[in-house]
């Protein structure tokens, strides 16, 4: 396939409370649910055309998904490469701590008791390159820790850039091959 589109799930309990969920399953808010629903809504008004929608099996994707799904239709599936990556220690502590920042520009690091940004990249592209080579036209509902591995197959980027990098809850992005 030539492109595939990207949404960062709804909005969570942690996110407000400004704590990285990474792993842990955290549920929506009302208004990440009130997103979701948004998210459908604009995929239909925007004329986006998609034959499946991968998600995350995290709760928080996982709702949004279904959102989408009844919204517009198009059939859903879990795909577990999808889950966000295992930020160890660093889970449910500050998502802006500078600490975290420089953490995730360790891509062999496992932040103690994690998942290193290797691992992830690993099964993100092998799953781009899935998504290239098949026929299909994906939406992957999933998390900023996936958007920022799915950013550095795309581009190139320092790793100033990639521990920055992410987009915000239920924002659409499309990637073209």
């Amino acid at each position: 396939m030539d492109h595939f589109y990207f949404v960062r799930h709804g909005e969570t309990v942690w996110n407000v409370a400004n704590k990285i969920c990474g792993a842990t399953d955290i549920e929506l808010t009302p208004k990440g649910h009130e997103q979701a629903v948004g998210t459908g809504k604009k995929i239909i008004e925007e004329g986006i055309k998609a034959d499946v929608i991968l998600t995350s099996p995290l709760v928080r994707a996982l709702d949004t998904a279904k959102h989408i799904s009844e919204m517009t239709g198009i059939p859903l599936e879990i795909e577990p490469r999808l889950t966000e990556q295992n930020f160890g220690i660093y889970e449910s502590t500050a998502r802006d701590g500078a600490e975290f920042h420089e953490a995730k520009k360790d891509m062999a690091s496992r932040f103690k008791t994690g998942e290193s940004m290797l691992h992830v990249a690993q099964r993100i592209y092998n799953l781009i390159d899935e998504i290239k080579a098949g026929d299909r036209v994906p939406i992957l509902v999933a998390h900023n820790g996936i958007v920022r591995i799915v950013e550095s197959y795309f581009r190139e980027m320092d790793n100033e850039e990639f521990s920055s990098c992410g987009i915000n809850n239920c924002e659409i992005k499309r990637y073209d091959f």
